[in-house]
């Protein structure tokens, strides 16, 4: 075993302070401190072991712990609220960290060395993470070590006051002489105190159905969900909150967790004898056993912790000012986004080169500003993808479909004027899928052991496909080329990167960890070769619709589900942790395919037209001459609320869960514009519908309406505590959007 290292004294002359003083070391008690938050912790000075004291409302002085009886089985450790916990020394809850070291031994005793406190925030080697100067974030960095194994670890928590937001992660490096394996590694772990009556939410659904909240309680035992998909998936995203089940959308406190992160992840609270929970967030362990070399140091995703006291609309507009702010680094995440057509499902694989023109012509004529060719355009005889059981991975345009040249397609596309615009050519943009291979494909029978596989076990097939393993370094490089190449080709100015089946045959547990770190290394040489492209992820709809993308592209496609019935539940779901102006939403054709039900075009446009990307998914022809004849007054709509949509604050006055009359609100940035989307699912004889209060708003201000609602001005505090009574017809699925000016 190795000898004891030198630990560094327990006291520092006074207390070392951070930019505007949100973070203080008096000694080894460490505070974080927010507009409306407090983080506490500090270092056991007999044990060195780090002891969690507060994560909540604003505080400034340490308390005494809470008596727990030490009697019994549960004694030590297992009594103490840790800030990062190891496997074994008498702590029988589950481990944020577990590690199997060369000899096969798996309890570890990672205990304080130092501390140091930093202006700014260092980034995560290969991983996307939260950034912010001076002004925005402020970090304290922890040393442990294991004098045991000669195992060190990094704890890094980064605090930004304006969203009461502490983002954590930790790196461990291995400084023996054998290769360890990280087993279990949660990016965020706190053991809160006992709160009764504790309830977690979570976004659960599947393809076509995903982030729906599912509330439930947080009893003895564990509580928790997982993805085992290789990716974040339909299924489960890597967000929850904690909070009393009195906790409403305005009212009572709530923790906010989440992960940035694209790969498999487990998400738990473990309620334990004594009334405390440990919430743990990080890696999957079914997909880490990671090894570690010696003198190699593994660097954990990044998870955010978020507190609020004003309910849940006031966590989700942390999240999002946190997300665009501090995460999204595109240049087009504050950019007004450009109204698209994508032609999916207008033609599906099914067209030609004048058929596709012909739409992209049409879209012009209509006023819309960028046309998408979807899936279908690649692909050489005998393996051309005109079906989706050929063509992944040989992204060469199909000659067969534009026999005068891909090149002089996106010219013809591009050489359009937009209607009502002046001096203004269509926009082009493309769909690639680059991360998976069909077997009928040049580039399977070229390279079948790029395929994701586990020795001579059959390989499964979803959708036609199998997986590349991006981990590979030649497989990262032939999709940069491949894809560079095209976007060389011509002027093309949105790509929608797809992945449509999650991973099955992954040959270790490491395999995902891997993947995900070639995959983050092709988006980030892609969206930094090509800054000037808006990219939109895409995952059969919202397979991947989390914040590890969100770091390089600023918005991504939420379902694959154009129904807007349904897309106002999912989403009203996924705005508890990603900000609206992150969604792409369409208008799509009725009846819809997947519902048969059908809806007026502006109930499909107000629901679509609360994301930040906006646009159709149809074909022109189809159109009736009254969809037809609506399409001008919803681009003047979308022309005056999508800035507002971008920056400005969103609440959920009234979410589908829960009534007939479901409702959301957006304020400008400088406060002086509100619009409101409100909407009648069903007409009901009685009750009445009831009255729609507002929030946010300026009590002593008045503010008036666009004339549709009402005539005059109300001030803030009527429009919030008295309301209005919207005036609804007797046809089902009703909308209506209007606008509130403060005088």
């Amino acid at each position: 075993m190795a000898g004891f290292k030198a630990w560094a004294a327990l006291s520092t002359a006074g207390a070392a302070l951070a930019a505007g003083n949100a973070i203080t070391a008096d000694g080894t008690n460490f505070t974080m401190t927010a507009e409306g938050m407090s983080y506490l912790f500090h270092v056991d000075p007999e044990t060195l072991d780090l002891t969690h004291d507060h994560f909540g409302g604003p505080t400034d002085d340490f308390i005494a712990p809470a008596n727990v009886d030490p009697n019994g089985w549960v004694t030590g450790l297992s009594n103490v609220r840790r800030e990062f916990p190891d496997i074994g020394r008498s702590d029988f809850r589950l481990p944020a960290i577990h590690i199997t070291h060369g000899d096969g031994s798996t309890v570890t005793a990672l205990l304080y060395e130092s501390h140091e406190v930093m202006d700014g925030k260092p980034e995560i080697p290969g991983l996307p993470a939260t950034f912010g100067n001076s002004d925005d974030v402020s970090t304290l960095q922890v040393k442990l070590y294991d004098n045991y194994s000669d195992i060190g670890a990094m704890l890094s928590y980064s605090v930004f006051p304006k969203s009461n937001a502490i983002a954590r992660s930790f790196q461990i490096t291995n400084n023996c002489s054998e290769t360890i394996h990280i087993e279990r590694g949660s990016s965020f772990s706190i053991d809160l105190p006992n709160i009764e009556d504790l309830e977690m939410l979570e976004l659960a659904g599947d393809w076509a159905n995903e982030r729906h909240r599912v509330r439930h309680p947080i009893r003895y035992g564990e509580t928790g969900f997982r993805s085992t998909t290789g990716y974040t998936s339909h299924l489960h995203n890597n967000f929850f909150a904690l909070m009393p089940s009195t906790t409403t959308e305005s009212a009572g406190e709530a923790w906010g967790f989440g992960l940035i992160w694209t790969g498999s992840f487990q998400a738990m609270a473990e309620k334990f004898s004594n009334g405390f929970v440990r919430v743990l967030l990080g890696l999957n362990p079914l997909h880490s056993s990671i090894p570690v070399q010696p003198g190699e140091t593994f660097y954990s995703p990044e998870a955010v912790g978020i507190y609020s006291s004003k309910g849940l609309n006031e966590m989700s507009q942390s999240f999002h000012r946190l997300y665009r702010n501090n995460l999204s680094r595109s240049n087009k995440t504050f950019s007004t986004r450009p109204v698209l057509l994508n032609s999916w499902e207008g033609v599906y694989n099914d067209y030609n080169a004048s058929t596709i023109e012909r739409i992209a012509r049409q879209s012009a004529e209509l006023g819309i500003s960028l046309f998408v060719n979807d899936d279908g355009w690649f692909g050489k005889t005998p393996y051309a993808r005109v079906n989706d059981t050929a063509g992944l991975g040989d992204w060469t345009p199909n000659p067969d479909r534009f026999p005068n040249g891909f090149a002089n397609y996106i010219d013809t596309a591009t050489g359009y004027s937009v209607a009502n615009a002046s001096s203004r050519d269509l926009q082009f943009g493309l769909w690639f899928e680059p991360e998976m291979v069909n077997p009928n494909s040049t580039l399977y029978h070229e390279h079948p052991d790029w395929a994701m596989h586990s020795n001579n076990y059959p390989r499964t097939l979803t959708r036609n496909q199998l997986v590349l393993n991006v981990g590979l370094p030649e497989v990262q490089e032939f999709i940069i080329n491949s894809v560079s190449e095209i976007l060389d080709m011509g002027n093309i100015s949105y790509i929608k990167w797809d992945n449509n089946r999650g991973m099955h045959e992954i040959a270790t547990p490491a395999a995902d960890y891997n993947y995900m770190l070639g995959m983050y290394n092709v988006i980030n040489n892609l969206t930094t070769r090509y800054p000037d492209i808006l990219w939109e992820g895409c995952a059969s709809g919202g397979g991947r619709f989390d914040a590890g993308l969100l770091h390089y592209w600023p918005q991504s496609w939420t379902s694959d589900n154009n129904d807007a019935v349904d897309r106002l539940s999912i989403q009203m779901g996924t705005s508890l942790a990603y900000p609206l102006s992150s969604m792409g939403c369409h208008v799509g054709e009725v009846p819809y395919g997947l519902t048969d039900r059908s809806t007026s075009i502006w109930y499909r446009a107000h629901v679509a037209l609360m994301c930040g990307s906006f646009g159709f998914e149809l074909d022109p022809a189809h159109l009736s001459p009254d969809e037809e004849a609506a399409i001008p007054g919803i681009l003047e709509a979308w022309e005056k609320v999508n800035p507002i949509v971008i920056s400005g604050t969103f609440y959920r006055l009234a979410i589908p869960d829960e009534t007939n009359w479901p409702a959301v609100q957006f304020i400008s940035e400088d406060g002086k514009t509100v619009v409101v989307f409100a909407f009648m699912q069903k007409p009901m004889v009685k009750p009445a519908a009831p009255p729609l209060k507002m929030q946010g708003l300026d009590p002593a201000a008045r503010y008036s309406s666009d004339g549709e609602v009402f005539a005059g001005s109300y001030s803030g505090a009527t429009l919030m505590n008295a309301g209005v009574n919207l005036q609804w017809g007797t046809t089902e699925f009703q909308s209506m959007m209007f606008f509130l000016y403060k005088e």
